[in-house]
């Protein structure tokens, strides 16, 4: 039974189809000793093993074996139970991972954009709980200048002069500064600030088509706006507060959790059960 390629399984009306090969990734585990015929709990039924246990978590399970990585729903909240599944079936290195729940758990992301006019331009500043989502954000946006003859606020597109692209401002690994529009310089010359935002093409100098294509831009990536406040009636600056649950990356086994160490881990947990 060992050598067969496909395996079916039926756990708790629930069925699945895996590879042998699979199931044996942990060798010490239940599921290895099933294809063995060495665990009564597991019945051969039509040619496919039963076992009276949670259909729906062993799903969470199947995953593990095929990417030997853990990762959940963000309304996942079983986490005691799911621990409990992988005990039973012997598979304790994702026991292990399961009790980092705190790793696996997802969190409450902000973040916050702050938006003002100051004549002809508009001034950005993001802030952000998660400084990976603003490096993110920092990655997509870009900012380019060139000097223009009589180009104001109301010309949206930019002339044939080239451009040059700008760094945008971090003050911190949390927050992102920029701005567009256009400044006076000398004559009838303008410095010009464009702002394109992935994976929009469009360079835009108009600081309220910037701002909502950045609002929508965040939308679109799972935040949602919980808040709309004038900080500054005076210098005309606004607050916009978002905020979005984001999920943990998925926890993975590292070297001294391999599955050839299961047998070790398992053998130690049945010897301190013994000493109890």
């Amino acid at each position: 039974m060992s050598n067969r390629e496909v395996v079916v399984l039926s756990v708790g009306g629930v069925r699945f189809v895996t590879r042998a090969s699979t199931l044996q990734q942990f060798p010490e585990s239940r599921l290895a000793r099933m294809l063995n015929d060495d665990d009564r709990e597991f019945k051969l039924v039509n040619g496919e093993f039963f076992v009276d246990r949670d259909g729906t978590l062993f799903s969470y399970i199947m995953d593990f074996l095929r990417t030997l990585q853990v990762s959940l729903p963000t309304d996942f909240s079983d986490w005691q139970r799911l621990q409990r599944e992988a005990e039973f079936y012997g598979l304790y290195s994702l026991a292990d991972l399961l009790s980092q729940e705190h790793l696996l758990k997802p969190r409450l992301e902000i973040l916050e954009v702050r938006f003002s006019f100051q004549e002809m331009q508009a001034f950005f500043r993001i802030f952000g709980s998660c400084s990976t989502t603003v490096e993110t954000l920092a990655e997509q946006i870009a900012v380019f200048t060139g000097q223009q003859s009589g180009q104001s606020w109301n010309s949206p597109f930019p002339s044939q002069k080239p451009l040059v692209p700008l760094p945008l401002e971090r003050p911190s690994h949390h927050d992102v500064v920029f701005q567009c529009g256009t400044d006076y310089s000398a004559g009838d010359q303008f410095v010009a600030r464009y702002v394109s935002i992935k994976p929009d093409n469009r360079k835009l100098i108009n600081g309220a088509n910037v701002l909502g294509l950045l609002l929508d831009s965040l939308l679109k990536d799972g935040f949602r706006l919980i808040s709309t406040r004038t900080i500054s009636s005076e210098e005309k600056v606004e607050c916009y507060s978002f905020e979005r649950m984001k999920r943990a990356a998925g926890l993975t086994l590292t070297a001294h959790q391999t599955p050839a160490s299961s047998g070790v881990a398992q053998a130690k947990r049945s010897q301190a059960q013994k000493g109890k």
